[in-house]
């Protein structure tokens, strides 16, 4: 008979998901799963609708992301529109996405390090969970805490001003942007009173590194040894190599650093990569055709995108990235908590391009659309704050989408989120047969690593319960953990 033991608060992650874990009958574990339970439906949704709307209709498959998923959506719609494929736009249009795109990926690189993750790193995976959650880095690290909001706040008005709206906004349409910013709008972003302007916003991303490296100085044993696995990693970079988050080339690299997908078009994609579907999720699991289904996983995000760039375009992040580099001699870094250090490094590019963005006078113009030939089929990808985000479309003759596939970063991330997941539960439950809150949270620590978006993967909504069911090596229920 199971034992149910529920845990407050709600586990940090977004979406609805469960982990089993078998034993066998010497109480080793021989299997783990990662199960994401919702139901998948915003492929099907929008087809019908009129190809126009999808830039606005897609992002209501989250709240923490919409504008990765409006731009994506939207760059597929320039290459329907005849406008090309990231860099046939005005600059005017280009840039002022390019500032969106930035804005979101430093709300959420915020919300995410200073909010979800800072937690487990100022209390302990162990700490009692009434204090280890926001509230209590706000209580007993206040300034940690007002930071991580004000650098979001920044982050979104950056989204309100380029799309018209922080959440849900109309700004990108297919063939360019609908605005451009005014002297006032990019004058307050540059020059604003403190906090709120981009010469803090950097000091802060800064500081978020200091902090962590400080921490991981500190506590090297831990960040350097929990799920480490190898791993291919995949991601957008620029024709030249620099770190791009809105535009570029797809190119992956294995574990060592030999590139497996050399700098290929992305409109091409499916040339390259497959999705295997497995009979306990309801997320595919993406793969490199040239690989093969048991070995072509790859992991995406920030950890992907630094192990396959080249440079970083920004002095002070190209700086952090050196540094971050030699630490595994240049070779590809596997270590998952080494996730958070890639993000922290992506926060201050983000708070740099922001700032050079806001200097560029092409924000003021108002050459905003373009358009060409018209197409019946476009993909739009970029680098979303979790991975790299694929959108593709066919519309037919009467302009109505007729077929979308979207491979989100989360579901790319599938397969490296089950291999943390068994990692941990190898290490902490072998021989075991209960499960302990320090268990459950180290299970959540792995998963959180990447950042998942477990509602956005699988295009639902609901409740966001994680649930860790142990089974041991007759199929029984040993017991059962919810948060």
């Amino acid at each position: 008979m199971g034992r149910k033991i529920t845990i407050e608060p709600v586990t940090r992650v977004e979406g609805h998901g469960k982990v089993t874990i078998q034993l066998d009958s010497q109480g080793q574990v021989t299997d783990t799963r990662l199960h994401i339970v919702e139901f998948r439906g915003f492929e099907r949704f929008v087809q019908g609708r009129p190809y126009w709307e999808a830039p606005v209709l897609v992002q209501r498959l989250c709240g923490i992301c919409p504008v990765s998923h409006h731009l994506a959506a939207a760059k597929a719609m320039d290459v329907i529109v005849g406008a090309g494929t990231g860099d046939g736009l005005t600059p005017t249009a280009e840039k002022m996405r390019r500032l969106m795109h930035y804005g979101q990926i430093f709300q959420s690189h915020a919300l995410h390090f200073f909010h979800l993750v800072s937690p487990d790193l100022l209390f302990g995976i162990d700490a009692d969970p009434a204090i280890r959650n926001i509230i209590g880095v706000a209580i007993h690290h206040k300034d940690l805490a007002v930071q991580g909001v004000m650098m979001r706040k920044f982050g979104q008005e950056i989204i309100r001003a380029t799309a018209g709206k922080k959440i849900h906004g109309t700004g990108a349409i297919p063939g360019g942007i609908n605005k451009c910013l005014s002297t006032e709008e990019r004058d307050e972003f540059l020059k604003g009173s403190d906090p709120l302007n981009t010469k803090k916003m950097i000091e802060w991303a800064q500081g978020a590194l200091d902090f962590f490296k400080g921490y991981h100085k500190k506590n090297a044993a831990f960040i350097d040894n929990f799920a480490v696995f190898p791993s291919s990693h995949l991601s957008l970079v620029g024709k030249d190599g620099a770190l791009d988050l809105y535009h570029g080339v797809l190119r992956a690299v294995d574990s060592e650093g030999k590139k497996i997908l050399n700098d290929v078009d992305y409109q091409d994609y499916l040339k390259y990569i497959g999705e295997e579907v497995r009979s306990w999720s309801y997320m595919k699991f993406p793969y490199l055709k040239s690989v093969g289904k048991s070995d072509g996983w790859y992991t995406v995000g920030p950890l992907g995108r630094l192990n396959t760039c080249d440079f970083i375009p920004s002095p002070l992040a190209q700086k952090e990235f050196e540094e971050y580099k030699a630490y595994t001699k240049g070779k590809p870094n596997n270590m998952s908590m080494h996730m958070h250090w890639a993000r922290l490094i992506e926060l201050l590019h983000s708070a740099e391009a922001m700032q050079k963005l806001l200097n560029d006078k092409d924000l003021l113009k108002n050459d905003l659309v373009v358009k060409g030939k018209r197409q019946s089929e476009g993909v739009g990808l970029l680098e979303a704050p979790r991975g790299t985000l694929f959108h593709h479309y066919r519309v037919n003759e009467q302009d109505q989408i007729v077929m979308a596939n979207l491979i989100v970063s989360t579901t790319n991330n599938n397969e490296p989120m089950n291999r943390a997941v068994n990692y941990v539960a190898k290490e902490k439950l072998n021989g075991q047969k209960q499960i302990s809150e320090g268990m459950l949270n180290a299970v959540e620590v792995a998963i959180r690593c990447y950042d998942p978006c477990l509602s956005c993967a699988t295009h639902a909504l609901g409740r966001m319960p994680l649930e860790v069911k142990l089974i041991d090596a007759e199929g029984g229920t040993v017991d059962v953990g919810s948060k």
